[in-house]
């Protein structure tokens, strides 16, 4: 319980059902909050380093994504999670957009909304779902949403557009 002293008052009364304390005859304690305490638990370094560590996604290499992309498997998603206006410098052949904003809301939409707002057919869960951005932070965080959304085979092209380009030769990012 708090009590605040007025400024006409020297005391004051705080009152309950079964306990009356006068606050005149306390002692109050300043703790120094400065003070450094010895931790009580040990500190796991691999967890605090790397807190997300259960949910990193395996990530493929350009040269492993090369041969999915000229013969496709019907069985596999190539997704870019970039937004249209970046869509428009070009995209990894195979690939479909479903941008990094609305990917949580369409993982969770049943399969005939999915296809009504995207456009295809909503992955299976246990189907490889590869993502991609334009460098590799946004397609983390989706490998991350894929997986938090009951998505089991999911791979993080973790070069991305930038990557891609500069091997492949191709359009400017």
């Amino acid at each position: 319980m708090r009590a605040i002293r007025g400024a006409s008052t020297n005391s004051v009364r705080l009152v309950t059902p079964r306990l009356q304390i006068n606050l005149q005859r306390t002692h109050f304690v300043r703790l120094n909050s400065t003070e450094i305490k010895p931790n009580p638990r040990p500190v796991r370094k691999e967890k605090e380093s790397n807190p997300q560590r259960d949910w990193d996604a395996k990530v493929i290499k350009y040269d492993d994504l090369k041969p999915k992309t000229e013969s496709p498997a019907p069985n596999s998603w190539l997704i870019d999670v970039r937004e249209p206006d970046e869509v428009m410098q070009g995209m990894i052949p195979s690939a479909v957009n479903i941008p990094l904003t609305i990917l949580p809301e369409s993982l969770n939409a049943s399969p005939a909304t999915f296809r009504e707002k995207i456009g295809f057919e909503k992955p299976e869960k246990d189907q490889e779902v590869t993502f991609y951005c334009r460098s590799g932070m946004r397609s983390s965080s989706a490998s991350d949403i894929a997986k938090r959304n009951g998505y089991i085979n999911v791979l993080n092209y973790k070069g991305s557009w930038l990557d891609w380009v500069e091997r492949e030769g191709t359009a400017k990012a």
